[in-house]
């Protein structure tokens, strides 16, 4: 599959002989995309963005078109290689994502913009790694091809009232977290929300395995600072875990097929009393869910999934290149990232007096409780083109049973051993 897709785009790339940089600037438009949804954090900012740059851009009109992850996720070589190509889009950071694309020429380098409108002097280091991308697209050291307005991580969302109701304390540690899922299943109530349709069940599985793991096994993974043996302690741990927890009730037994959206739906129905996952679900969970819930920390490590958040990035056949600058410009403003902050998101560069929400107050403080301890871990599935279809696939098998958590690890090696850069 990863050789029929470099084949693909390499072909897309020939035909176009260097058409990438065709078609002239209207200077009227901004033809802008993201997958953010309209009641989370990034979505309500982004929504007032579009209003403060037309208001400071008359006679400009912002094109907005909401795309979904899996859909930009799939078809960005194709789309950016071609002149339906938009000015500014939201994509997914890492090596497999941005740091291809780099390396086919199919983005902007914003190295001088991000030094002359100083949007490095507003990030920080951890959150920058992700942005910059060297000429083999790896992250942490080279040129600025996308640039974060916030940043995210994982943590445990929990139901606090479903909770109370069955007598459980907030967990503190792991075995605690697990006597919580125990008490549930035997009151016949699946405790994990998941979909390994989607992400949610590849980072239920690195998480567990970041809980036997330390920095420089992240950087070895994700980095390629020395060999990673998906045999270890750690990974073995998180297979044969997750394997576990899966015959134990904790996941559901038709989670294989569920999508990520199945999965946030189900705690926000109440149905499911805890789910892990990502920052960017605070919003809507504030929005949506009927209840008191809180969230926690992975208890028993210091390590958990997250980074700088997802990219603007200026597809290298953008028509509007100014226009994309002045909209990540507004992005990065105080008014924004205030806006952002108190909606529920991490900003990047806001003013920590004026971040009111008590519940934002919290999310932020516990990351950056993370950032401080060097926490964050990235993602699964960052380091190799075409992973994350990789871990869907292996992980949907630890789910139904259909293979042993070794044969799992076994695939996931030779997957990542094909795609790491030879050197």
């Amino acid at each position: 599959m990863i050789a029929a897709a470099s084949t693909l785009v390499g072909a897309l790339l020939l035909a176009s002989c260097g058409g990438s940089d065709s078609g002239s600037s209207d200077g009227k438009t901004l033809r802008l995309w993201h997958y953010e949804g309209p009641d989370s954090a990034m979505g309500a900012a982004w929504k007032v963005a579009v209003e403060e740059f037309e208001a400071t851009h008359p006679g400009v009109k912002v094109e907005f078109e909401e795309k979904g992850f899996e859909q930009i996720q799939k078809t960005a070589p194709m789309v950016l290689n071609s002149s339906d190509a938009p000015d500014l889009m939201e994509y997914n950071k890492g090596n497999a994502t941005a740091g291809l694309l780099s390396t086919q020429g199919l983005l902007t380098d914003l190295t001088a913009e991000v030094t002359k409108r100083g949007w490095d002097r507003k990030i920080g280091a951890g959150v920058r790694t992700t942005s910059q991308y060297d000429a083999n697209g790896v992250m942490g050291t080279g040129s600025w091809y996308g640039v974060p307005n916030y940043a995210e991580y994982t943590m445990v969302f929990y139901n606090k009232d479903l909770f109370k109701r069955h007598g459980i304390a907030e967990p503190t540690s792991i075995d605690e977290l697990t006597a919580a899922m125990d008490k549930f299943v035997a009151e016949g109530i699946t405790p994990l929300a998941s979909a390994g349709a989607e992400y949610p069940a590849q980072q239920y599985l690195y998480q567990l395995a970041l809980s036997k793991a330390d920095r420089a096994w992240v950087d070895t993974y994700e980095l390629y600072k020395g060999k990673t043996d998906f045999h270890d302690a750690a990974w073995t741990y998180g297979a044969e875990t997750f394997a576990d927890w899966v015959k134990k009730g904790y996941f559901g037994k038709n989670s294989s097929g569920l999508k990520a959206e199945d999965a946030g739906v189900s705690f926000i129905q109440g149905k499911s009393p805890i789910l892990f996952s990502g920052s960017w679900w605070y919003g809507r969970f504030k929005s949506e869910a009927k209840f008191d819930w809180g969230t926690f920390l992975w208890p028993g490590t210091g390590l958990t999934l997250g980074s700088g958040g997802n990219l603007w990035v200026v597809p290298k056949g953008a028509k509007n290149k100014e226009l994309a600058y002045d909209f990540i410009d507004i992005t990065m403003s105080k008014k924004i990232q205030n806006l952002l902050g108190n909606k529920g998101g991490v900003p990047v560069a806001a003013d920590p007096a004026a971040i009111t929400d008590p519940q934002a107050k919290s999310l932020i403080a516990d990351f950056n409780t993370l950032s401080e301890r060097d926490g964050l871990a990235f993602y699964p599935d960052w380091p190799v083109p075409g992973y994350y279809d990789v871990l869907v696939s292996e992980i949907q098998k630890l789910i139904t049973g259909s293979a042993k958590p070794d044969e799992v690890l076994d695939s996931l090696q030779e997957a990542y051993d094909k795609g790491v850069p030879k050197t």
